[in-house]
């Protein structure tokens, strides 16, 4: 969405027009799930994460005083809130997800998918053990695939700094998918 369309738009919603407001969330409502997924490793729960960072969007809406960045930024950083209000509520990290309980269905060639879900299984594993500001970078680099002044943006952090903590992250990544036999260059390029 062009900046100029957004700024009209979040101005139309502040004043309580609701198709402006829908179309914003129309415009990031993916991007904010997929963030969401990748964090909670729970479709479900994802979705109704998502829906509560929509719902907190507006509500604060009368707030939102516009920075310089994108309208997405400030739901990145609702949605990082609610991820972490979730998992103190719990008190723990999923061990795995809805969707790994779930049988396989068979399929004639079973070893690539198979070995695509351990990696991925593997993967996500490794990155709930990294900080929270390594894993919102991982997941805003490699899985969103934005680019670091963007995710800098969206972090309210310097360039460099997303520099130095994507590197300590895919650091630790691969020596803890070394010792499972996975390498993270294969597993980051399949995502």
């Amino acid at each position: 969405m062009e900046r100029v369309e957004e700024q009209r738009l979040l101005q139309q919603a502040q004043r309580g027009d609701t198709d402006a407001f829908a179309a914003l969330y129309r415009a990031h409502v993916q991007a904010i799930y997929r963030y969401v997924a990748h964090r909670v490793n729970d479709a479900h729960l994802a979705e109704d994460l998502t829906g509560d960072v929509f719902t907190k969007a507006l509500q604060g809406l009368d707030r939102y005083q516009d920075q310089g960045k994108p309208f997405v930024a400030w739901l990145y950083r609702i949605a990082h809130a609610r991820v972490i209000d979730h998992y103190r509520r719990i008190g723990r990290r999923p061990a795995e997800s809805d969707l790994e309980a779930e049988p396989l269905p068979v399929i004639p060639d079973m070893d690539a998918p198979m070995l695509r879900r351990e990696a991925a299984r593997t993967l996500r594993a490794a990155i709930a053990e990294l900080t929270d500001d390594q894993q919102q970078v991982i997941i805003l680099r490699f899985i969103e695939g934005h680019r670091i002044e963007t995710i800098a943006g969206l972090m309210g952090k310097q360039p460099n700094a997303v520099k130095q903590l994507q590197h300590r992250a895919l650091r630790t990544l691969a020596s803890r998918l070394a010792r499972t036999g996975f390498d993270i260059e294969s597993i980051l390029t399949g995502i």
